[in-house]
């Protein structure tokens, strides 16, 4: 599928129906139950350090097994699948020394999530199906001092962070991808890096794709770590013209709600969510079943709240499949035309 029909494949997919976003790779990975000698494989059996839990290493160790994944999202109803990239940048990869496969680890993510899109888009020609290449948040936060005794102090610098999404980027787009998702931030200042990294990153290639924002609200406080709302949070990345804004992850459909709520009110563009399947219980893990999750999800749609909907963590195809179920057949929002105002925004959203 080229570039330019599959963007437009993808905008009138999304004026036509509520679209479905897959769910989360690492619960179905944590299924498996791999060791470190299945995360090292043959290629890096004598690595110098462990990489048991680097997920997106598995795109190289254990391939067959995220193309299954990719799958089976797709068999529950997914349109958009997510790359297995969360952490395959050069700042996260060093928590295991693993800096110079940052780049290869997304083009091959890619090109596996692109091979299983194109299967299922060939099985199902009247509903295409897209590549979302993700560019998680980091493990690093630009705007908050990791040191409670030096507010001043950083660990990573803007420049840093978008050296590191470039080299991403770049190689999701090689791989095949046909949108960005900038997903998980809980620094506004991490995402403003990303999006200026992917806007270079067009500029380098002369084209550009969709992106997506996503960000993350931590707690009942209803802000991102950085202490924005949700409205303050997409006031401070408007500018980007993104191809949709939404939430996902901490927080299970019964909390996101009124934020995700609260976006769908001020957003000029598609609007995304993709919640945790409830709260991890006192094991770490989702309790909340699939048809649980999906009366939420039925009652968002119904409110005209959603344009793309699917699922974080702890959820699974079975939870996507409910989630595809009752959005069938339910208009998606409409975007909202806007008085034209004076937005800023700090922590605080301010429109005058």
């Amino acid at each position: 599928m080229s570039t330019v029909s599959s963007e437009q494949a993808l905008h009138d997919a999304a004026k036509k129906r509520i679209l479905i976003l897959d769910g989360a790779m690492g619960t179905m990975i944590q299924a498996h139950d791999f060791q470190e000698d299945d995360y090292r494989g043959e290629r890096f059996i004598d690595w110098q350090s462990d990489v048991k839990g680097n997920n997106d290493l598995l795109t190289l160790t254990q391939p067959d097994a995220i193309y299954d994944i990719h799958c089976a999202y797709l068999a529950a109803g997914a349109d958009i699948i997510e790359t297995n990239t969360f952490n395959a940048t050069t700042i996260s990869m060093a928590d295991y020394n693993m800096q110079s496969l940052a780049k290869e680890i997304n083009i091959e993510a890619a090109k596996l999530a692109r091979k299983a899109a194109d299967k299922y888009s060939a099985l199902t020609p009247d509903k295409p199906r897209f590549v979302a290449g993700v560019l998680g948040p980091t493990s690093r936060t630009a705007s908050i001092s990791p040191n409670v005794n030096d507010p001043s102090e950083r660990n990573v610098t803007f420049d840093q962070l978008v050296e590191a999404y470039v080299e991403a980027t770049h190689g999701l787009i090689e791989g095949g991808a046909d949108l960005i998702m900038i997903e998980t931030i809980f620094d506004t200042l991490n995402a403003k890096a990303a999006a200026f990294a992917v806007d270079t990153v067009f500029e380098a290639l002369g084209k550009s794709l969709p992106v997506m924002i996503s960000g993350t609200i931590t707690d009942a406080s209803g802000r991102t770590l950085s202490g924005q709302t949700a409205e303050a949070f997409y006031y401070s990345m408007r500018h980007t013209n993104p191809f949709s804004f939404g939430l996902n992850c901490a927080l299970g459909p019964d909390l996101l709600r009124q934020y995700v709520d609260e976006v769908a009110t001020v957003a000029e563009c598609l609007v995304s969510a993709h919640p945790n399947a409830g709260l991890p219980n006192e094991f770490g893990e989702y309790d909340l079943e699939s048809d649980e999750m999906a009366e939420h999800i039925r009652e968002w749609a119904h409110s005209g709240l959603v344009n793309i909907v699917g699922g974080c963590c702890g959820s699974t195809p079975e939870h996507i499949a409910a989630i595809a179920n009752v959005v069938d057949g339910v208009a998606p929002r409409v975007i909202p035309k806007r008085e034209v105002k004076l937005r800023l925004s700090g922590l605080e959203p301010f429109v005058h």
